[in-house]
């Protein structure tokens, strides 16, 4: 599926000014740091998306998709038949959703029809079950009933807090809610408000916190945040202005079900440390929070599992 994307992409910003180019991604970072919250859309016009989906989608979709993956193996027999992107602009986590799923319907909400008329562009051919709405993003926002599952990404930080908390109320709706934001000390605490507004309408958290009591990480010494290995085409690096073939994505997410499902024993949240003979294991773990375990030769099939393990991964 990623390759699909990038074909996609591929020439999307021939014959745009490559300055425009720039301004249009110098004020989107704004955007997507979070430092800017509106009641208006981000993307404007056509060289906005246009440099938005060169600048963004590529690094959304792996984040996205690393979120959902994650929580599609708490869920193994399940998959949604509806899916509602809310604020899904461009479409890249509807695109991730197709790489975790297949024979679902998706809905992408915007309020930018720049956004969703480039979206169903990029994703012609190749997501054929898509439906492109303009909706405001805020109050009033609501799912169809009976939708199966809703992603929110990269959303909340451009929303004032009523708008936000409106998101969320909608999203709480469905079966199942995957939120994802920015990997940053305020793309978590967004994401921890939204898991306590989803705890409070009554949905389980499955991902990727092991339980659905209080986060245990104490606010501004710690943050909650895992990484994906995005790819970068030459386009990707041109409109950045990086050199790597690739660069990691940080990202916070949370995924509740209004059905039963087991959340992982334990979760790996940072960066698993090799040492000669052992392995140290950051995790959030069910009964006793946050905590590090050190896993040895002496543990046998542990110790080959943690050799392999990542961060973010579930860990028994």
């Amino acid at each position: 599926m990623h390759d699909e994307l990038r074909a996609a992409l591929a020439g999307l910003l021939d014959g745009l000014p490559p300055k425009q180019a720039a301004q249009a991604v110098e004020r989107l970072i704004a955007n997507y740091r979070g430092t800017t919250p509106t009641d208006a859309p981000v993307l404007r016009d056509r060289a906005d998306v246009a440099a938005y989906a060169a600048y963004r989608m590529p690094a959304t979709f792996e984040a996205v998709r690393s979120a959902l993956t994650a929580f599609a193996a708490r869920v193994p027999d399940w998959s949604p038949a509806t899916h509602v992107d809310i604020g899904g602009g461009t479409g890249a986590a509807t695109w991730a959703a197709a790489a975790t799923w297949q024979g679902h319907r998706s809905t992408v909400l915007d309020w930018a029809q720049p956004a969703l008329d480039l979206g169903r562009e990029l994703a012609a051919g190749t997501l054929p079950d898509t439906d492109w709405q303009r909706a405001v993003i805020g109050a009033g926002l609501s799912v169809p009933p009976g939708t199966d599952l809703v992603t929110v990404s990269y959303v909340l930080g451009e929303l004032r807090p009523e708008a936000r908390r409106a998101v969320v109320e909608a999203a709480a709706a469905a079966r199942a809610v995957v939120l994802i934001e920015p990997g940053t000390p305020e793309g978590y605490l967004r994401i921890r408000e939204a898991r306590d507004q989803l705890i409070a309408a009554g949905l389980r958290i499955v991902a990727p916190c092991p339980h659905s009591d209080t986060c245990p990480i104490v606010v501004g010494e710690d943050w909650c945040h895992f990484s994906a290995r995005v790819s970068r085409s030459s386009l990707h690096r041109q409109v950045k202005g990086g050199s790597l073939p690739y660069e990691d994505e940080k990202f916070s997410y949370v995924a509740a079900t209004a059905f039963d499902a087991p959340a992982a024993p334990a979760r790996i949240v940072r960066k698993p440390q090799l040492r000669k003979g052992q392995v140290l294991l950051d995790l959030c773990t069910a009964e006793e929070g946050l905590r590090r375990t050190t896993v040895t030769k002496r543990h046998g099939a542990d110790y080959r599992a943690a050799r392999d393990a990542a961060w973010g991964d579930a860990w028994a």
